[in-house]
């Protein structure tokens, strides 16, 4: 399926998770690696607020992209982020939804003009 690039440039994006280890395999535990270079991945939770509509999302970072410096609420980038639309079929049921990922997430601010 095709990528799509999220413009992050007028939008705010708070911290809502903390990153963690994005499991792969719920029953054995298994991390997540990426598929070219095989590092750990991780996934973080934010809002990401654009012209007055807020969406809950999880993006997933590989490990070495993860700031120091990250706090609960505070303003993040999300350098290089893309959506992908999946669609699946697991134990019979048909599923969908959007995967992000981002090369890194780092503290950030809040873009000129928001909220003022």
């Amino acid at each position: 399926m095709k990528t799509i690039r999220v413009q992050t440039e007028n939008a705010t994006i708070l911290l809502t998770e903390v990153p963690e280890p994005k499991v792969r395999d719920r029953q054995t535990g298994e991390i997540a690696k990426d598929a070219v270079s095989g590092e750990a991945l991780m996934k973080v939770g934010v809002v990401y607020i654009d012209e007055g509509e807020s969406s809950l999302i999880h993006v997933t970072v590989p490990e070495s992209g993860v700031s120091d410096g990250l706090t609960l609420g505070a303003p993040v980038s999300l350098p290089g982020l893309i959506a992908r639309p999946w669609d699946s079929v697991f134990n019979g049921q048909q599923r969908h939804g959007i995967a992000y990922r981002a090369a890194a997430v780092a503290p950030g601010a809040v873009p000129a003009g928001v909220g003022a």
